[in-house]
């Protein structure tokens, strides 16, 4: 009654009958079930349904055990992001090769908007276009789901007005899926080192992703990455 469903027909879907339900009807037995959002994925996709992706970015929190992994990545940078990729922690190794993130306050502490707006960023990425333009268009791909969202639409707005390069590209609607490549980087102490980067996301509901560049052999740059943390210095 609560979710406006018959009692056969519900009784036929909780049977597994070839009764296909609609998305608006899954949403309505969900909230109906007071089912949590683990719970609600799971329901639709038993139901060979794509569960409605917009929503509102909501303030993700990093938990103990998630940092405790974080530090513990002590030769691989690392940091972790929320839905609107704001990074949220970092270990020491991230602030040895892009900056002390505790210094940056608000949108400044956004990847989109490092990448688009911090000189500093352009000249540490060896290929900064074809990586910004990378960027850029997963970020797209990740974060459809909450267009509209305010603070989504804020950056977006801010973005356009801040980088031409932003204001040129983003209207071509490029997207993309990487979840790992390699990254050059020119680090104004170190010099040459190259990092190959993996995106995790963290499977919680909340769209946080652990973000780790593991250090190769070329252009020595495990040791200089040790010299670097030994040292206690950033670039």
């Amino acid at each position: 009654m609560i979710a406006g469903v018959g009692t056969t027909w519900y009784t036929w879907l909780e049977q597994g009958r070839d009764v296909r339900p609609s998305t608006e009807v899954l949403t309505a037995l969900c909230q109906a079930l007071r089912l949590d959002p683990a719970e609600k994925r799971h329901l639709f996709t038993l139901a060979g349904r794509q569960q409605p992706e917009r929503r509102r970015i909501v303030p993700a929190k990093v938990e103990g055990p998630l940092l405790h992994m974080l530090n513990s990545l002590h030769l691989q940078p690392a940091y972790v992001v929320g839905p609107r990729w704001d990074v949220l922690a970092w270990n020491a190794g991230a602030v040895a090769i892009f900056g002390d993130y505790g210094l940056l306050e608000g949108d400044a502490r956004n990847i989109v908007h490092g990448m688009f707006t911090d000189p500093r960023r352009r000249q540490l990425l060896v290929d900064w276009e074809r990586l910004a333009r990378a960027t850029l268009a997963a970020f797209r791909a990740e974060n459809a789901k909450y267009v509209g969202d305010p603070d989504f639409e804020r950056l977006i707005s801010l973005m356009t007005h801040s980088s031409p390069e932003f204001r040129a590209w983003w209207p071509q609607r490029d997207v993309t899926h990487r979840l790992s490549g390699l990254k050059h980087i020119r680090h104004p102490i170190a010099g040459a080192m190259v990092f190959e980067h993996m995106s995790l996301s963290i499977d919680d509901g909340s769209d946080m992703k652990l973000i780790v560049y593991t250090p190769l052999a070329d252009q020595d740059t495990i040791a200089k990455l040790r010299t670097l943390l030994d040292e206690g210095r950033s670039g």
